[in-house]
């Protein structure tokens, strides 16, 4: 009896952990779920956690990653506005934005269907977009004329309202030029051009650093006519001061004319010696003929 109890407990058990199984559905972090009934979505999941369904062969659950997915489209030839070849690649990053609509567009919501269908816009996009720009736009010498963003936004814009427009679930998280290239007919062409866009910068930089050259010129020359003309007006005005000083000093030395002659002496005798030396001179020369008179007390001074 206790034997048939056990058993009946452990079948009960495997009913309903198998039971389980077929009702119910975890849903894990950055995954979306999508409940199908007889194969046509009736319920999205996005929520981790837990959750339930009717079993299999009523209901089946399909589970999507909510992450975003890269990819690189094909290094394809497209013509610029100006009939030029250039060979681009661009890389994608997109995601699930409505797994609901998105799993009955590609056969069992496959990604790598989802990426091919992708890949058909985005050539096409691709070749449109760079139909309306020059090459400049793409490889120029100056790089302001370079307009990768604005190129790169149009394409995406494109890509997403033809996605938006069928109703494919799909979001369009970035896109980029990520390789250049140029056939070989066209590579030559492309160098003449850099060269001649080159030299007209050139030009242009010379020209400008010539006249940027002249203004400083300019300027310091009419800065070293000011400073010249100040300096000759103060010039002119010490030299007027010390006239006038002058002609005071010759008025006194007018008056008094042996003054004069002993101050010119005494100024002579102290430029004679200004720096320590020995002196060998005549007295009676001027302006040594100031020690007359004291010639034997400045010999020996303490004779007396």
């Amino acid at each position: 009896m206790k034997r048939n109890s056990l058993i009946l407990t452990i079948g009960i058990l495997l009913i309903l952990v198998f039971g389980s199984i077929l009702i119910c559905v975890q849903v894990r972090q950055s995954t979306v779920v999508v409940i199908t009934r007889f194969g046509k979505p009736v319920q999205t999941y996005t929520e981790p956690g837990l959750k339930i369904k009717w079993p299999a062969p009523i209901e089946w659950a399909h589970s999507f990653d909510q992450r975003v997915q890269n990819f690189d489209d094909k290094f394809d030839q497209a013509m610029t506005a100006d009939s030029k070849s250039l060979l681009v690649m661009v890389y994608v990053g997109w995601k699930i934005s409505d797994a609901q609509a998105f799993f009955p567009k590609f056969e069992n919501g496959s990604v790598p269907e989802a990426e091919k269908t992708l890949e058909g816009l985005i050539r096409s996009a691709k070749s449109a977009v760079v139909g309306k720009h020059p090459l400049s736009d793409f490889v120029s010498a100056d790089e302001k004329q370079i307009k990768f963003d604005a190129i790169e936004k149009e394409i995406l814009t494109m890509v997403q309202d033809q996605v938006n427009q069928k109703n494919y679930g799909i979001k369009l998280e970035f896109l980029g030029i990520k390789k250049l290239g140029f056939p070989e007919s066209v590579v030559q062409e492309v160098f003449k051009q850099m060269t001649s866009e080159r030299q007209v910068l050139s030009s242009k930089i010379q020209t400008e650093g010539e006249a940027e050259a002249s203004k400083i010129k300019s300027a310091a020359d009419a800065r070293s006519t000011e400073i010249i003309a100040n300096a000759d007006a103060e010039a002119t005005k010490i030299k007027g001061l010390a006239i006038s000083e002058a002609s005071k000093s010759f008025a006194v030395f007018q008056q008094n004319p042996e003054l004069a002659n002993f101050l010119l002496n005494l100024n002579a005798m102290e430029q004679s010696l200004k720096d320590r030396a020995t002196l060998i001179f005549d007295q009676h020369s001027q302006p040594f003929n100031l020690f007359q008179g004291y010639s034997t007390n400045l010999v020996n001074p303490i004779t007396k």
